[in-house]
């Protein structure tokens, strides 16, 4: 538990550190990287068989649309909204969408493709709201505010995990933590705007998140356990950092 709480933290204060220093969207996208869960996959595959880690690879990515439904409901709210009616709503989203997926039965081989689709289409669908890319001001005590919050929604979560039904588990440890903290403290603080653009950068992590766990996945039929976690770290990069400067060019063209 104490692992996660810390993976936790540390994605949150990496977040918000990038955004003062870069901007609401770097932040939003670092947020959207595997940064608890490639760590915790690599614990996991030091310990496990690695056909146990291409499964949870594997229901990792199934997960990803009730995670895409989350970040876009949360992005239209706070148009008009106020922050706990955006979380209070992603959250529904969230569960409702996670708890219908695994219903479909869908093969293994289908949730990568699945995965990116639904990025795809959250990127089409998020608001139009326009923030010049700037640093963002972010005091000491709003940075310890967000990641003692952060850790606080953890704990719940792996303590509700733990005494939940089977069913519950796996979807109580998918929640978008840092998904649902950054945006909370950013849209009081920076408005609607900012809260967009970071959760747009937020879905472009997440094509790295995918990335990852597709690179993981399948590299562990062909090769070594380390040669495939750190290809998947470096597939997730590429595909982030990549996405992220195009994206930007598009931005100076308009």
């Amino acid at each position: 538990m104490w692992l996660k709480l810390l993976l936790v933290a540390a994605s949150v204060l990496l977040s918000s550190l990038a955004a003062r220093r870069f901007g609401h969207a770097v932040g939003g996208t670092l947020g959207g990287l595997p940064m608890i869960a490639g760590p915790i996959a690599g614990f996991v595959l030091l310990a496990a068989p690695v056909q146990e880690v291409q499964g949870i690879a594997s229901a990792t990515l199934v997960c990803l649309p009730a995670t895409v439904a989350h970040l876009l409901t949360f992005a239209w709210t706070s148009v008009r909204g106020p922050w706990w009616l955006g979380l209070l709503l992603a959250n529904a989203a969230f569960f409702s969408a996670g708890l219908a997926l695994p219903l479909l039965q869908m093969p293994a081989w289908s949730s990568p493709p699945l995965a990116l689709l639904a990025l795809v289409l959250g990127q089409a669908l998020m608001p139009r709201l326009h923030v010049r890319p700037a640093p963002v001001a972010i005091s000491p005590l709003e940075l310890a505010c967000r990641v003692l919050a952060a850790m606080l929604v953890a704990w719940l979560i792996v303590r509700s995990a733990g005494l939940a039904p089977a069913a519950w588990i796996g979807l109580l440890l998918a929640v978008p933590i840092t998904g649902s903290v950054l945006p909370a403290f950013t849209l009081p603080r920076h408005g609607a705007a900012a809260t967009a653009a970071l959760i747009r950068g937020f879905l472009r992590g997440l094509f790295g998140f995918v990335a990852f766990f597709s690179t993981l996945g399948a590299m562990l039929e062909r090769t070594g356990a380390l040669t495939a976690y750190v290809s998947a770290w470096g597939a997730a990069l590429l595909v982030a950092i990549g996405l992220y400067l195009w994206q930007e060019r598009r931005a100076r063209r308009a």
